[in-house]
Formats: structure tokens, sequence, C-alpha cells
């Protein structure tokens, strides 16, 4: 099997936040990877205007992909504005086709934001008819399949209801905890914010105490923790599990 894999999140820093440690792994074991967000961010700050914060970030999540030999795709839609539609579908769809994942990460599909819950469904359409000859006027790399597909944790690990989410993989990052801080302190419009806004750096500092939470419920200093779409032909092996076993 190819190994390819591709995180489709919804804005910079996503990434970063909910499953860089498992991408960083993933890249130690020679995968190919691709780090895609549905907007530029362009609502992410209070002072900057769209166009000028937008060409930020997408630097920035262009640099911290780098550290890990990542390749960074922007399908350009709008913070607030992601919608499950033919014209956003499309664009998924060739994301995908060009890509030609065979592992896939998004956003677990009950989110506190809607962006999130969109992408879940634009990925998860995409990974399943991405292959389809038809489906697409990009050409078809003979050895697409049906990906794995990951749901990663929503953040604080809840749903929009408050209730914990229940995950099937926890994948042991402390060894590449340090990759995956060194990729989100990248994103420094959005650190910067928070600096000025808490007077401490949660930025990274959320991200550690949520990685610590996951890795108490697997016994290991740091985990990130996932949810596998195991439906009709879409692979049902844990195949995050079987590179990465918990000892």
């Amino acid at each position: 099997m190819r190994k390819v894999a591709l995180s489709f999140l919804a804005h910079p820093d996503d990434a970063e936040i909910l499953c860089a440690g498992t991408l960083a792994l993933l890249a130690q074991h020679n995968y190919e990877i691709h780090i895609a967000t549905a907007t530029p961010g362009d609502c992410g700050s209070m002072t900057l205007p769209r166009e000028q914060i937008s060409s930020i970030r997408k630097q920035e999540a262009t640099t911290a992909a780098a550290i890990i030999n990542a390749h960074y795709h922007c399908l350009d839609e709008s913070d607030g504005f992601v919608v499950y539609d033919k014209p956003t579908i499309r664009k998924a769809l060739d994301l995908f086709r060009a890509i030609a994942p065979t592992l896939v990460f998004t956003h677990a599909p009950r989110d506190y934001m809607l962006d999130h819950e969109q992408v879940s469904l634009l990925a998860r359409g995409a990974s399943f008819l991405y292959s389809a000859p038809n489906i697409s006027t990009l050409p078809r790399h003979p050895d697409s399949v049906v990906p794995h597909l990951y749901y990663c944790d929503p953040l604080e690990g809840i749903d929009p209801f408050g209730h914990p989410v229940s995950p099937t993989t926890f994948i042991d990052i402390t060894a590449t905890l340090d990759t995956k801080l060194k990729m989100l302190s990248e994103h420094a419009s959005q650190r910067d914010w928070l600096r000025a806004h808490h007077g401490m750096d949660e930025y990274l500092a959320a991200a550690q105490r949520h990685s610590a939470v996951r890795g108490r419920l697997a016994r290991v200093p740091h985990a990130e923790a996932f949810i596998q779409h195991r439906g009709h032909a879409y692979p049902h092996d844990d195949l995050l599990a079987t590179l990465f076993p918990l000892r």
C-alpha cells in the first residue's frame, strides 16, 4: 500500500493542535505527508484585514508543515462559511484526487464549530469517492483506494453537548511532542494574540495539557486520540494501532 497521509481540517493550526504528533511519527516511517485546510484562517485576527491575515496564516502553515517535510494545501474557502455544497465538494474531491491518500485525518463529525463539522463531511465524502474514475477530471492514480479514515479529537475531548468522546485509538506522541509544539509555535499570529489576551503562552500550554490528559488514559506521558471510521468499504483494521502499538 502507498504510504500517503492527508490531514484535511478546517483552519491553519488545526493539524498542529489535533494530530501533528502522529503526523511526525508517520513522517519518520517514510509516509508522504500532506496538510490541507479548507480556509486560510481569514477571520483569525482582530486587527488585520482578511487578505493580510490569510497570507500570513498560509505562510505559517507552510512553514510548520515543512518541519516534517509535509506539503501544505488550502481550498481558500472563508472562515465561518464552509459548507457541504457542490462547489466545495468538487474542491475536496480534486484535492484528494491529486494526492491519492491512503490514510486520512479529519475533524470529529460532532464538534464545537460548524466549520469543523462541514470539513468532516467533506473529508468523508471525498475519501469514499475520490478513487471512482468518473468523479473528477483530474488523472486518477492507479493505486487509489478508499483510505483508512480517522476522526481527530474534538477540542477538550468533548462533543457539542459536553459529553466526553470515546476514542478507538491512542497514539503515544511523547517522542514527537517537541516537534508538535515546534510546528504549533510557527503559527505566531495566533500564538501572539493568545499570549496578549491570556498573559501566558496558552496556545502551547493547552496542547500539552490535552496530550497529557489523553496520555493518562493510554498510560503514556503524552498521546493523541482518534476515532476510526469503519463504515462499509472502509478498512476495518486499525492501521495506526498497528504502526504504533502502545507498549
